[in-house]
């Protein structure tokens, strides 16, 4: 079997980048690494919390959906259902469909997810 990166750094590279001039969006990759530890579902769900500021809620929805497509790219599919911040209904589906995800396949996307968020920790910390 041959190693396969997924392009993980690349992606992480590319976030970062396209977030460098927002400097206070910026910094969120080191409250994401941290949040990783509390689950799939509270990742997910950081970018409501955040819906106030811009920025920070891109940060995080478009870290989440590099992690979806980046575990699509291995052949797992994460949910990941278009909610927005005002339908209670849609988010409530969401997390218990994140709650509901496989324990073997949650592991692995945690693990995929951290090393994601460590990546991008090593790249802000390069152009700040």
């Amino acid at each position: 079997m041959a190693w396969e990166s997924y392009k993980l750094d690349q992606e992480a590279h590319d976030l970062v980048v396209k977030y460098r001039d927002k400097k206070e969006a910026l910094n969120q990759a080191y409250k994401m690494r941290v949040a990783v530890a509390y689950g799939l579902e509270r990742f997910w769900g950081e970018q409501f919390r955040l819906v106030k500021d811009k920025d920070k809620a891109d940060y995080w929805r478009d870290t989440w959906k590099a992690l979806v497509k980046i575990m699509a790219n291995a052949g797992v599919k994460i949910p990941n259902d278009d909610v927005s911040s005002g339908d209670t209904a849609a988010i409530k589906i969401m997390a218990n469909k994140l709650w509901d995800f496989p324990v073997e396949q949650r592991k692995v996307a945690i693990a995929v997810l951290t090393q994601l968020c460590d990546s991008m920790v090593w790249w802000t910390q390069r152009y700040k």
